[in-house]
């Protein structure tokens, strides 16, 4: 009897797991995307906003919605088409402002019918109230320097042409114009604006920095008498060879600009007060060019002017952090061993005391924490994913480190669907330190069958790759599909030790790529992997990964995907744009007289000779990172080999894919790829 009981326990399991839905590309651009705000002046409720992909129309519509921090059902506040940003709550009234359309608009009390403020010509971006509620800080686009043909020649008006005597003359996806981000102030009263100052008036440089800067790089004073910006003020040759952004503090009365930051010669970003404005924190890097340097924390003595750096004896890097409300705790997420974890600061009243001791973890789990709202009570809210689930705001207990479920966007679907099994491997590195992977199972994973298996070779070159939940590269997706995907921390990836992270510049090809013939190597020994259907797929560093394992995968791999992948180094090197990560990844340019091996050794095409495997490349059009001639050299050789290949060109994308039907495509041709590439059918 205990027996049938067992029996029919297995075959009610294997039905239910049966009738789950396996996720697909469709239903993963229809997921709700999460994104927090801020918490309600009177800690009762979190304000956050979704964002949901029409793929359709190709285009998305975000909403803002509120719920309560104890959890409970949530309240959609605004329903306009396109998207809206929180701008201010007034703390007496609840009147709640927002942005749309580069306008701001009201709520009155948080709730009913918006009504427009302002009507600002070029509208506004991120847009911040002063503490006082008498100004607003916004920034927008200038023109400084005249470098199209109809500027420098009028008469001429339907040409069209750029002149340039300098680099930058091209950022990410964009040419430059000779306009500049500029942070603005003015007085405000009731939707009316006063005549706007700039900040940076004539001065050719960005804040926010370009192209993904926002909100975080500026801010007010709590005393409302000074504007904190980001800026990197350097032009031409010397702001692509550069990352030394500073800390600049404009005075209101006086009009005088003050480098907070001036002697660090790295990255400094995300200033943050204290709540009293005793403190200002914010994160730096030492070593000018060199964008992957650990981020550490410093806090500044306002009254004193004594300067802290809290985290110089810690090994690790941060990705964000936070105040608590009384300015005695600061919280930071930073990778750890292939997750995201929050970690907690207690701040002595003698910051000359403060030792790496007092750093404290406060969560663990297979999980991340990509994110800090605020604190709300004893609590913090933050935003939580795994490689099964996109990211939903959650309610932490910074004492016990538990975690709440608050915000249930996407509960409905994934009840649905079958998750992944998503297991730790370590691995013997080929110099004998430990390698850790993530390896990702098929949802129904019978370990007496064989599964094709795929290598996810991660870009960056320094990311952490963690329990991250993409919209592309998604592994439960890749997985959900029949596949194995196994995805190593290889050489280069923050979360193992600053050691570990540095590993990988000046050693592309190196280390980095033997971890991953190690990873699969170690993983092809189980009995379910089928060594004769292994796949290595990646993007940006990734896709290099992929072009370099083309030329000494030594029969190991069947199939490759590339996505805007580094093909021929000298080349990338005389059309990139961000020269500092050039010279800091590769060591040099490739004309000096003693070459750097990346210019040799690891460079895909000088192994272009031993492909002979089918590969499908991917390259974005507006990709001014990893020019397209890169993609384009890549595929020609495979076609004039007679390898079988393909080219999915994106000319409209850059080194992301963003539109929905250009992402929906790039999906369907990733899997039509491998199906024909591998056979996934053949278990």
């Amino acid at each position: 009897m205990k027996k049938i009981m067992i029996l029919a326990g297995v075959f009610a399991a294997t039905m239910a797991q049966a009738q789950q839905q396996r996720m697909t590309p469709e239903l993963l651009w229809k997921l709700g995307r999460v994104s927090a705000e801020t918490i309600t002046p009177d800690g009762k409720s979190v304000i956050y906003g979704v964002s949901y992909p029409n793929v359709e129309e190709n285009s998305s519509e975000r909403n803002l919605y509120a719920i309560p921090v104890t959890g409970g059902q949530a309240t959609q506040l605004t329903s306009t088409k396109g998207g809206e940003s929180l701008v201010h709550i007034d703390k007496a009234t609840g009147n709640m402002v927002y942005l749309h359309k580069g306008q701001l608009w009201q709520l009155t009390g948080g709730k009913g019918e918006p009504k427009q403020l302002t009507n600002v010509e070029g509208g506004l971006s991120n847009v911040r109230f002063s503490p006082d509620g008498k100004h607003l800080l916004f920034s927008r686009e200038i023109e400084v320097k005249k470098m199209h043909s109809t500027d420098l020649y009028p008469e001429l008006k339907k040409s069209n042409a750029y002149v340039y005597d300098d680099l930058n003359y091209r950022h990410w996806d964009t040419w430059e114009d000779g306009k500049f981000q500029h942070i603005f102030y003015a007085s405000y009263n009731n939707g009316q604006l006063g005549t706007p100052v700039d900040l940076m008036k004539g001065e050719p440089f960005d804040a926010p920095q370009m192209p993904f800067g926002g909100k975080e790089d500026a801010i007010w004073s709590p005393d409302s008498k000074a504007i904190l910006y980001v800026s990197k003020k350097k032009f031409g040759k010397d702001y692509a060879m550069s990352t030394n952004t500073d800390i600049y503090r404009y005075d209101i009365a006086s009009g005088k600009t003050t480098n907070l930051t001036e002697g660090n010669l790295g990255y400094d970003t995300h200033p943050t007060y204290s709540a009293d404005g005793s403190k200002l924190a914010w994160l730096a890097m030492d070593e000018d060019g060199n964008e992957a340097d650990q981020n550490e924390l410093i806090v500044l003595d306002t009254k004193s002017g004594k300067k802290y750096n809290l985290t110089k004896d810690w090994d690790e890097t941060i990705n964000g952090f936070d105040w608590s409300n009384d300015g005695s705790k600061i919280w930071f997420v930073a990778p750890t061993k292939g997750t995201i974890q929050v970690y907690e600061i207690a701040l002595p009243k003698n910051l000359d005391k403060f030792t790496a001791k007092g750093i404290r973890q406060v969560t663990k789990g297979q999980f991340d924490v990509n994110g800090i709202v605020g604190q709300a009570g004893n609590h913090l809210i933050v935003s939580r994913n795994d490689m099964n689930h996109a990211p939903e705001l959650y309610r932490l207990d910074t004492k016990s480190g538990q975690l709440a479920q608050l915000t249930k966007v996407n509960d409905e679907v994934y009840s649905k669907l079958a998750k992944s099994k998503v297991e730790p491997r370590t691995t013997k590195a080929s110099d004998g330190k430990d390698l850790f992977s993530w390896v990702v199972y098929p949802p129904d994973f019978d370990p007496n069958k064989k599964y094709p298996t795929l290598l996810y070779c991660q870009g960056g070159p320094q990311s952490a790759l963690t329990q991250f939940y993409s919209y592309r590269w998604n592994l439960q997706l890749i997985a959900a599909q029949g596949y194995i995907v196994v995805a190593p921390n290889r050489r280069g990836m923050p979360g193992h030790g600053e050691e570990w992270n540095r590993q990988i510049s000046g050693d592309w090809g190196g280390q980095p790529i033997r971890d991953y013939l190690s990873a699969i190597d170690d993983v092809a020994k189980e009995a379910y992997v089928d060594k004769d259907r292994l796949g290595a797929v990646g993007a940006s560093y990734g896709g290099y990964s992929v072009f370099m394992l083309a030329g000494v995968h030594e029969g190991r791999f069947k199939t490759f995907i590339a996505h805007d992948g580094l093909f021929d180094m000298r080349s990338w090197y005389g059309t990139t744009e961000e020269m500092f990560f050039a010279n800091n990844e590769l060591k040099g340019p490739y004309w000096e007289t003693k070459s750097p091996q990346s210019y040799k050794e690891y460079n895909p095409i000088e192994l272009a000779n031993k492909w002979d495997t089918p590969i499908l490349i991917v390259q974005g059009g507006q990709d001014f990172r990893v020019g397209i001639e890169q993609g384009l050299q890549a595929f020609q050789v495979a076609q004039l080999k007679g390898i079988k290949s393909r080219l999915l060109y994106l000319p409209d994308e850059n080194h992301w894919v963003l539109q929905p039907q250009n992402a929906m495509v790039w999906q369907r041709e990733f899997f039509k790829w491998l199906d024909e590439t591998l056979d996934k059918k053949a278990n």
